[in-house]
């Protein structure tokens, strides 16, 4: 069996901890950088997901088909977080999530010049391989260089540059496509991931709490993917990630398709507007790390669960602004549930933070993928209700899982 291990990290003594203090210059130029960092990633990854009901008429292909773009993106970037978490114990963090922001970004280059549907699905696929080198590093940067009193708004600020990168790749898609083409908008949304890199890799500092490990030892990742896989409560976290993220995006693949039909028949410019609710997000990421510091995660990001499954009912409306009002509350309460599960993994782990992040990353964009695609057969089976249906289930599950953590 293996052996208990406290949950309390060792206490550092004041005057000798050097991780960075809320409020100091190297928390801020850290969290500035992974803002941006968690803004070339999901701007990079969800760009397309206003172009699904484009490429269905444009390639001639079903709903459920048109949302590979995005579903291999985020399934071969689940598969790669693991490896990604792995390598960066050799290379470092730093310069591996540089490398995999300006790759990633100038396959979103090749996406937009390839001639035909197979093409881009492999350009995409490849992006998303590449992406996986940026999500885990940066939990685990995070979780290493910042002081655990600040942590919870650090990884906030971080998720809300993922929900700023979301929105402002969704609507930027949307808004460029209807003024030019959809190819031209998928080049400069490679060309801005470019340019983030650029700031990322001028703003974060070198690690000083990370020790690279020379050479690669299978068995010491298997070993340590294995410990925590063994603990109950981060069990339960991965359970929450990979649930929620499957019923928020299986809702933003397949509410473009509503709109786009009668009874509201929204224009590509409207459509995409839709994902401006994700400058809720933004602000409830921040506000959900500062709380979770102070009020406990538990409760937040159970509270966080529930308002999005309210606003999930509320998109069963036939009115245009009952919807909106439902896409915001679900994003509201998406974002809170993320900030604290992210930022509590990180607590929770006894050594090997990476390996950590990796796994819940593995579980929350498996669940985006596969939940993602999945949901394109109860839109065609069931349409509206079929879809909230669907991932109505997936929230209830994703509540339970919580309390049982809850009650641990």
């Amino acid at each position: 069996m293996m052996p208990r291990v406290s949950n309390r990290p060792e206490p550092i003594p004041a005057e000798a901890d050097t991780r960075a203090q809320r409020g100091s210059l190297a928390y801020r130029k850290i969290s500035l950088a992974l803002f941006l960092a968690g803004f070339a990633t999901f701007s990079l990854l969800y760009c397309v997901q206003p172009l699904l009901p484009t490429f269905a008429q444009d390639f001639r292909v079903s709903p459920a088909q048109s949302s590979l773009a995005l579903s291999l993106s985020t399934g071969f970037l689940a598969v790669a977080i693991l490896c990604a978490s792995a390598v960066s114990e050799v290379l470092g963090r730093r310069g591996l999530m540089f490398g995999s922001m300006c790759a990633a970004a100038c396959l979103n280059i090749v996406a937009a010049l390839v001639p035909d549907w197979h093409a881009l699905l492999l350009a995409r696929a490849l992006e998303g391989l590449l992406l996986g080198g940026v999500p885990a590093v940066a939990m685990a940067y995070l979780a290493e260089e910042m002081h655990p009193k600040g942590l919870g708004l650090a990884m906030g600020v971080y998720v809300s540059g993922t929900a700023f990168g979301g929105m402002i790749g969704r609507v930027g898609m949307g808004v460029l496509t209807e003024w030019t083409s959809w190819r031209v908008a998928l080049a400069t949304m490679g060309v801005v991931g470019l340019l983030a890199a650029v700031g990322f890799i001028g703003l974060l500092p070198p690690s000083r709490h990370f020790v690279r490990r020379p050479g690669f030892d299978a068995g010491y990742h298997l070993r340590a993917w294995a410990q925590h896989l063994s603990r109950p409560s981060l069990l339960l976290l991965f359970c929450v990630g990979f649930l929620m993220m499957g019923a928020f995006v299986t809702v933003y693949n397949y509410v473009g398709f509503r709109l786009m039909a009668a009874p509201f028949g929204l224009s590509q410019t409207a459509i995409s507007l839709v994902f401006m609710a994700y400058l809720f997000g933004i602000v409830a990421s921040s506000t959900a790390g500062a709380l979770a510091d102070s009020l406990g995660r538990r409760p937040v990001m159970t509270a966080g669960i529930a308002i999005a499954a309210l606003g999930l009912a509320l998109t069963l409306s036939h009115s245009l602004w009952g919807v909106m009002g439902g896409i915001v509350a679900l994003t509201i309460g998406f974002f809170i549930a993320h900030a604290v599960a992210s930022g509590w993994v990180g607590r929770l782990a006894q050594g090997h933070k990476g390996h950590a992040a990796s796994l819940y990353l593995l579980a929350y964009y498996l669940g985006s993928s596969v939940m993602g695609s999945a949901g394109g057969w109860f839109w065609v089976e069931g349409g509206w209700p079929g879809v909230v249906a669907f991932a109505g289930a997936l929230l209830a599950l994703a509540f339970l899982a919580a309390r049982r953590l809850q009650a641990r």
